[in-house]
């Protein structure tokens, strides 16, 4: 099928991804996200009075997050838009992206912001009271470092996951390795050129605010915290897990960042295009659960409903993104699907510039975009798994508008 709402070209923009504790540790991430989506409207010449309604996605609570999007759009100008604040784990990308669609498809609203932002960084740490606890105490959390590392559910890890996956389909340390030395490879393509890849959607050198966003902390020249592996230095690292087969060389880290798509109706998509005569429109969305402690399973089931939804087969995906925050994911998801495992992600993946959940899938859909347009066009899939042993995935192309 094709949806009525489109992504005007060029209507989107990521900040760099900033490595845990990094530069955007002390950067509220809302704020930051508002603070970066005026200054990229501005850059746009997008009008925030044009927006009736928006998506914030986000994984990680900040102060004042109760207040959530209506905050952050009052923040940018767009006072008059409201809308829900979403979260779904490293999903949460794609369902911002599927709620705008759905207000536009609906014609409950004309133009529709789609925003994520996340802060691993000094995480919070909540205390929930319980008076009738013992002595009156109540319990407590670390929100990032206690959910990465045990699903309520089953009381596993994350990590977890990918071993359990690893293990069923038979994907060795070997093998993830040489797959990692691929994906940053790829990821070199994007900094060609002083960056050229990066520069159709990020403006480089960003400038890092200060946390009370008044003055320039400093600069980045890009992505920060990417590694630069070697055959060598892979080949030294031990699996986390006793037992395992899963290194920190083949596993995302932690980061920090923010993104941002504009969804509108498919006329107003050529007032806001940075170039009227492409347009980008919205085919297929899939979303899946598999089984408990199978998270990057997910990522397959999720893909086969949103190219059955677009009438497409991975075949004819000129373009393949994925959320990996495991090296297993790719190469379980290329052995099940036939797609070339070397050709996916090009230009960078979350395995190379890491893991802020919400705003993830919102680049790698960006990424997919641009990779698309770069090439004349054609169908992409973007698919990635989330906690919960669940999955989101969408399917959409680049042609002549």
């Amino acid at each position: 099928m094709t949806y009525k709402a489109e992504i005007p070209y060029g209507a989107y923009w990521s900040t760099p991804f900033a490595r845990w504790q990094g530069s955007f540790a002390n950067l509220h991430s809302i704020e930051f996200a508002a603070h970066v989506a005026k200054l990229e409207l501005a850059r746009r010449k997008i009008d925030a009075a044009t927006f009736d309604y928006g998506a914030l996605g986000m994984s990680v609570p900040q102060k004042h997050a109760f207040y959530g999007l209506p905050w952050l759009a009052g923040m940018i100008g767009a006072t008059q838009a409201g809308g829900p604040t979403l979260m779904q784990a490293c999903a949460t990308g794609v369902r911002t992206l599927l709620a705008a669609t759905q207000e536009i498809e609906t014609g409950m609203a004309t133009t529709a912001l789609a925003i994520n932002c996340d802060r691993t960084s000094n995480g919070p740490h909540i205390y929930y009271p319980n008076p009738r606890g013992p002595g009156g105490t109540g319990a407590a959390e670390d929100w990032v470092m206690e959910n990465f590392n045990c699903d309520p559910l089953g009381g596993h890890t994350m990590l977890q996951t990918a071993e359990n996956v690893a293990a069923k389909h038979g994907i060795g340390t070997a093998e993830q390795h040489e797959l990692v030395l691929r994906r940053e490879e790829q990821y070199r393509m994007s900094l060609e050129n002083e960056s050229a890849f990066l520069k159709r959607f990020m403006t480089l050198p960003f400038e890092v605010p200060a946390p009370n966003f008044k003055k320039t902390a400093g600069t980045m020249a890009g992505d920060e915290g990417v590694s630069q592996s070697t055959p060598e230095g892979l080949a030294k690292l031990k699996p986390v897990m006793p037992g395992g087969v899963v290194t920190f060389g083949a596993q995302t880290h932690p980061a920090d960042g923010n993104a941002a798509i504009v969804v509108t109706t498919r006329e107003k998509a050529r007032e806001l295009s940075a170039n009227p005569k492409i347009a980008v429109r919205l085919h297929g969305r899939g979303l899946a659960r598999v089984a408990l402690a199978y998270m990057p399973e997910a990522m397959l089931p999720a893909a086969q409903r949103a190219l059955e939804q677009a009438g497409r087969s991975v075949g004819q995906m000129k373009a393949i993104k994925t959320h990996n925050p495991f090296a297993a994911n790719d190469i379980f998801f290329a052995r099940q699907t036939g797609a070339d495992l070397n050709s996916m992600n090009n230009y960078g993946c979350s395995l190379v510039w890491g893991h802020p959940q919400a705003p993830m899938g919102t680049r790698s859909i960006i990424e997919l975009i641009e990779e698309l347009a770069s090439r004349g066009g054609g169908f992409g899939l973007f698919t990635g798994c989330a906690a919960g042993d669940t999955a989101m995935a969408v399917v959409l192309e680049v042609c002549d508008a």
